[in-house]
């Protein structure tokens, strides 16, 4: 769980830190990156203060975790499940960073760092926190019977919803109609890639708090999901625009990623297999059609990929679960018990309308006390520069960026 627990975090930095910064141009590589670390830094802090016990604290309610664990109060090395309390409570916390982080990827370019600072603070308490107590801390959707093995709705769901919210409220890029945004360096994109797919196998397999049969269960799900995603986005791209592409073919074994999320420990490995494969042109048809067609400003389409794909997902969980890889969990529609489904289509309604109003207020609230964008100006310029005074590549003219200087930097 030690191990596990490190995996996450290196998904998240560098992992989904290198992932979004290949995405974007190269004026606002640093501040996308630094999206992912500052989350990091903030959801910690957060974590043991007071979001650890809102979300594993006593259930009061069903609704909140009391203030039992408040500044990490009684949690020690006693066990908790099968593991020290420690470990449970700080893998815990690398699942709520990473999920903050993902947000990030439907605002890059344009939100004002101080706004994504006291977001990141706020959002976990308020949205996140309250989800996985109702998910996994013994609050009303897990009474109900919801499955979540890692975090198809406490996760996916709610980053990606979040993700288009916040991108809605805040604005397009000033530009993002008028020319095409290709990724300004797939290599680091690619490392980032598979960074998170590493990354995953902590994500999925650690979720079992063991070292087991279900635990090796949920790793040869996470695998067989990942590659599915990506030979079925990689031949959709081919069919549909020609050629196929490794930006293409990383994304669909992300999509498949986060299909399998839910399910990892729920369902055969076969079924994950279809899990994967059909999260690919779920989350290809939300890029390419959904997007285009409503032109919202997801930059780096954490929508598309997350909450299209965790949607599918957690729907999924309900088809292909079955008691016969885990007793703990439910059977699915496909396997006589249609209640399932019932209930995991509840758990995803819930988790779309808990991100979408809780991120719309935070972002009005965080509005009445500093801007949530930067100016024009500065957004032309790029992030880097203009919040942070830092350069992604130092070898770079500067006279397109800095000034109009055409010295190559020191």
């Amino acid at each position: 769980m030690l191990i596990a627990t490190a995996i996450v975090i290196f998904m998240h930095v560098p992992g989904l830190a290198l992932f979004y910064g290949g995405l974007v141009s190269d004026r606002n590589v640093v501040s996308t990156m630094m999206h992912s670390f500052v989350s990091l830094l903030v959801v910690s802090i957060v974590w043991v203060l007071w979001g650890y016990t809102l979300s594993f604290g006593t259930d009061i309610g069903g609704l909140i975790g009391s203030f039992e664990f408040f500044g990490f109060n009684n949690v020690g090395d006693e066990a908790m499940g099968t593991i020290p309390h420690y470990i449970f409570a700080m893998f815990q916390c690398a699942f709520a960073a990473i999920t903050v982080a993902i947000i990030s990827g439907g605002i890059a370019g344009r939100i004002s760092f101080p706004a994504w600072i006291l977001f990141s603070a706020l959002w976990v308490t308020f949205i996140y926190s309250p989800m996985a107590h109702w998910v996994w801390g013994g609050g009303w959707l897990y009474e109900m019977g919801e499955l979540d093995f890692a975090g198809g709705t406490v996760v996916h769901i709610l980053s990606g919803v979040s993700a288009l919210t916040a991108a809605i409220v805040i604005g397009p890029r000033s530009n993002h109609l008028e020319k095409g945004h290709h990724p300004h360096n797939i290599v680091l994109f690619l490392i980032g890639a598979a960074t998170l797919w590493f990354g995953w196998f902590g994500f999925n397999s650690g979720s079992a708090l063991a070292s087991g049969g279900l635990t090796a269960l949920s790793f040869a799900n996470t695998q067989v999901a990942a590659s599915a995603g990506g030979l079925g986005w990689l031949f959709i791209e081919w069919i549909h625009r020609k050629r196929p592409t490794l930006v293409g073919a990383a994304t669909g074994a992300i999509a498949g990623l986060v299909g399998v999320t839910p399910a990892a420990g729920f369902v055969t490995v076969p079924s994950a297999i279809i899990i994967g494969l059909i999260a690919a042109p779920v989350g290809y048809f939300g890029i390419h059609f959904v997007k285009a067609r409503f032109k919202y400003d997801d930059t780096l389409d954490a929508f598309g990929v997350h909450g299209l794909a965790g949607i599918w997902g957690a729907i999924a969980t309900g088809l292909f679960a079955t008691t016969s890889v885990n007793e703990a969990g439910n059977n699915g529609l496909f396997y006589g018990n249609p209640e399932q489904l019932l209930h995991q289509l509840i758990g995803v309604g819930t988790a779309i309308l808990l991100a979408t109003v809780g991120t719309f207020v935070i972002l009005k609230v965080i509005s009445l006390f500093m801007p949530l964008r930067v100016s024009k100006e500065d957004e032309l310029r790029g992030l880097d520069l203009s919040f942070h005074e830092e350069r992604a590549y130092s070898t770079v003219a500067t006279a397109s960026t800095d000034s109009k200087s055409t010295s190559i930097p020191s």
